[in-house]
């Protein structure tokens, strides 16, 4: 050290101080806290640091926003069903929202709707029961016989007629024509006649007791031959079937078939053609069976809308059970011809077999020959009668059936019905010369 400070004099330097020969140490620096050093401002380090920053900032907002929204929404789907499908009855304070009060009016509506429907339902079967059941239990009897009763099945009861079948077209009586039938009837009056006349064009008709309850006589196979082409469309039966001839089905009276002996087989279709064109009534009582028995047809009449008209006894029916009207029977022609009951094809094979019926000596007789008739008689020996479908050369139809009640096998009844046929042709004759004059 002394020779550090002479040598410092010689250089002209100021001289240290005498320090311990022992040299102290050198006094420590104080730690600095370990926190980061903030870089610069300007630095690059700096500015990722704080875009990393902003960019956590901005999802942890984005995610925030995005459990609000999901809260907000759950809390809305709470709120709206508890409103709509589930309303609280114990928080009075909540307000009742249109939405509820339409589902209690519309809950109430298809409860009413769906015991409206359990209603039909129900009544449409009792509807259906009671059309099993004859309505008709007791028999009128006509003028010339006793009144007797006529007990029927036990499961025929009183019967409601349904309106299956449209009206007939009647628009005007034929006035004159009427007064006629009234004339000629006066003059036998031993005779009660029935007739109902109707001309399908011009709705004109002549209803003179037209509506009486009558013996039917054969004209009850008019509706038979009719419910026989209607189970052949419905595919019941077939044309070409076998029938065969038994003891329970033979029957006297009219008819061929009769004699033929038991076991002997007939084609359906043969068999109704003769119960029309033969009056067979074999035939009419195998054709009967077939078709399941007078219970069965006496439903189907009810069906149909038929009143008056009802099969009680198999043929030939000298009781006179067997009852149908006038205005019955023309109304079956009616519907017939205008293509209800059965189809076009069945009508015509119906018209072409009364067309050839081969007793013309009621009806046939008041007509031009150049008029054609399809019709079907009976008689027995209380009542006569004709019922038919007559179209005259110049292209008039017109249907007429002419019931006559008369003392045991009168003559005079079938003449009074040949004098209606001429008097009824003769007046629409008439009225289409005037037409054509006009």
């Amino acid at each position: 050290m002394v020779w550090n400070n002479e040598y410092r004099v010689a250089q002209g330097r100021p001289q240290k101080k005498n320090v311990s020969s022992r040299r102290q140490s050198p006094p420590q620096k104080k730690k600095r806290s370990p926190t980061k050093r903030k870089p610069a401002a300007g630095s690059k380090k700096s500015s990722r640091r704080r875009t990393t920053r902003d960019l956590s900032e901005r999802r942890r907002q984005a995610r925030e926003r995005q459990k609000q929204a999901e809260k907000r929404a759950r809390k809305r789907v709470k709120q709206e069903s508890n409103i709509i499908a589930f309303p609280r009855q114990s928080q009075p304070s909540q307000p009742v929202t249109a939405g509820s009060s339409r589902s209690g009016i519309e809950r109430s509506f298809l409860l009413i709707l769906r015991l409206l429907i359990l209603a039909v339902g129900i009544g449409a079967i009792a509807g259906t029961v009671l059309s099993l059941l004859d309505r008709d239990k007791y028999l009128v009897q006509s003028s010339f016989s006793t009144a007797t009763e006529v007990t029927t099945s036990p499961l025929q009861t009183k019967e409601t007629p349904s309106s299956s079948l449209s009206k007939l077209p009647l628009k005007q009586q034929a006035a004159s024509l009427k007064q006629t039938f009234q004339t000629l009837a006066s003059q036998q009056p031993q005779l009660n006649p029935a007739a109902f006349v109707v001309d399908l064009d011009s709705g004109k008709y002549v209803n003179f007791q037209g509506e009486s309850r009558l013996s039917a006589a054969s004209m009850i196979k008019i509706p038979i031959l009719i419910a026989f082409f209607q189970a052949w469309e419905e595919g019941k039966l077939q044309l070409d079937e076998s029938l065969t001839i038994t003891e329970a089905v033979k029957a006297g009276g009219s008819g061929k078939m009769q004699n033929q002996p038991v076991g002997t087989e007939y084609l359906a279709l043969e068999a109704a053609a003769k119960m029309i064109i033969d009056s067979d009534n074999t035939a009419a009582n195998m054709i009967i069976k077939r078709l399941g028995g007078k219970e069965a047809l006496n439903r189907l009449f009810v069906q149909w809308g038929l009143e008056h008209t009802r099969l009680r006894n198999p043929l030939p029916d000298f009781e006179r059970t067997n009852t149908t009207s006038p205005k019955e029977l023309v109304t079956l022609l009616a519907q017939l011809s205008q293509g209800e009951l059965v189809s076009a094809r069945s009508r015509d094979r119906i018209f072409q077999i009364l067309g050839k019926t081969q007793n013309n000596s009621l009806l046939v007789q008041g007509l031009d020959q150049r008029a054609s008739i399809a019709h079907k008689t009976g008689s027995i020996a209380s009542l006569v009668g004709d019922v038919g479908i007559i179209d005259s050369h110049t292209g008039k139809r017109y249907l007429v059936a002419v019931m006559v009640e008369r003392p045991p096998n009168d003559n005079q009844a079938k003449e009074l019905i040949r004098r209606y046929s001429q008097e009824t042709y003769q007046y629409f004759q008439k009225q289409e010369k005037n037409s054509f004059i006009k």
